[in-house]
């Protein structure tokens, strides 16, 4: 069931108080059927029919019941909770972190000793919250689901750095070579500066005075 990149962080059952009753039921059961079959030896055959029902009818109800404890998964990953439950009819459910809002446990006393409650999810989904019975250490689970939010909430900050980062990287290299392949200017040499300077004279835009004082200050430079 997990994704890519998806982590494993809790996988539960029930807490075995989910088929205590089945259980305590089939050992009062079995103790009668032997207590009877003590105590009338013979005769009483309806009496022994009842009791061999009872047991038989506990028995099925304990098989049903670890059966059902067997198949029923509450699933914390790093990106969602996962409820499944049932081997015929099944049910399932998904709520993903970033939809959670609130989370209730609550637990009686004999569940706070025996270590077990129910753990309720708020969550921005189309039935609004969802109650989760027979859970272990509820108070952990509802602690590790927060911090998994949290950690959620983390890696979605870090994507967005990393996106800005990658952007900012990506126009910097692309203005990068257009940097390059600009053409850097040069200064033009003296010999060419002096054909200009002939070509200026030539043309009357200078007089001769300024012509010979401008080539003479160039060919200082060669």
């Amino acid at each position: 069931m997990l994704r890519e990149n998806e982590k494993l962080v809790l996988d539960l059952h029930p807490h075995w108080w989910y088929f205590a009753k089945a259980m305590l039921a089939t050992v009062v059961t079995v103790a009668i059927a032997l207590v009877v079959l003590v105590e009338l030896p013979n005769g009483w055959d309806w009496v022994k029919l009842i009791t061999a029902v009872l047991v038989l009818a506990s028995l099925v109800w304990l098989a049903e019941r670890y059966v059902h404890w067997v198949t029923t998964y509450f699933i914390l990953t790093t990106d969602r909770v996962i409820y499944r439950s049932g081997i015929v009819a099944k049910k399932g459910m998904e709520i993903p972190l970033q939809r959670i809002n609130t989370i209730f446990f609550s637990q009686r006393f004999f569940e706070r000793v025996l270590g077990l409650g129910d753990l309720k999810i708020e969550s921005a989904s189309r039935t609004g919250a969802e109650v989760f019975e027979d859970i272990r250490n509820p108070d952990r689970v509802q602690h590790e689901i927060y911090a998994q939010m949290e950690a959620v909430e983390q890696r979605g900050f870090d994507r967005v750095g990393d996106a800005i980062a990658q952007s900012t990287t990506q126009t910097a290299g692309s203005t990068a070579p257009a940097a390059a392949a600009a053409p850097t200017p040069t200064q033009p040499s003296v010999s060419d500066r002096i054909s200009d300077l002939h070509r200026l004279h030539a043309q009357g835009a200078i007089t001769d005075a300024e012509f010979e004082a401008k080539k003479a200050q160039l060919l200082e430079q060669l």
